[in-house]
């Protein structure tokens, strides 16, 4: 059974775990929104590329579900080796994420960030695991995270794909 101090939802720890991811995905998108309408546009792009609107709703949902979990193992920390990891898993599969970002759109290298998105991929499939590990649903929560970031990484490939 769980202590009552860790079923209490604790407001201040979920918020700072609410802004630190959607605050990698604002920062991103600074380097992002500028390059859609330009860069972005110029590029060849599969036919099932999606609209432009809607990547930001599907990102800030998301970002909320991955803050949802972290928040969730957080309340489980503890001194333990796993726990370590799953804290160092996290903030790589996060460093990753806003990587992509800048490496695609800030720096136009397709290539490079499809290493970096698969790389991601990665980081999501092992954050699952030692999320899953505390938490079962907080591992559950970042699945929409890996399907999204799978489609994404398709979507990479074949943009590098159609303009080497």
């Amino acid at each position: 059974m769980i202590p009552a101090v860790t079923r209490k939802f604790q407001f201040f720890p979920f918020l700072i775990s609410l802004l630190i991811t959607v605050g990698i995905g604002f920062v991103a998108s600074l380097v992002t929104r500028p390059q859609i309408a330009g860069w972005y546009s110029t590029l060849n792009k599969p036919s099932f590329n999606p609209p432009p609107w809607l990547f930001a709703p599907v990102w800030s949902c998301i970002y909320v579900m991955i803050a949802i979990a972290a928040y969730m193992v957080w309340k489980l920390r503890s001194r333990r080796p796993a726990y370590k990891i799953a804290r160092a898993v996290y903030f790589i599969q996060l460093a990753l994420n806003f990587s992509w970002s800048i490496v695609f759109f800030g720096l136009h290298q397709v290539l490079g960030a499809l290493i970096v998105i698969v790389l991601l991929w990665i980081s999501i499939v092992l954050n699952i695991n030692w999320f899953g590990k505390f938490n079962r649903v907080a591992g559950w929560l970042l699945y929409p995270y890996l399907l999204w970031v799978s489609f994404a990484t398709v979507l990479n490939a074949s943009i590098y794909f159609l303009n080497r």
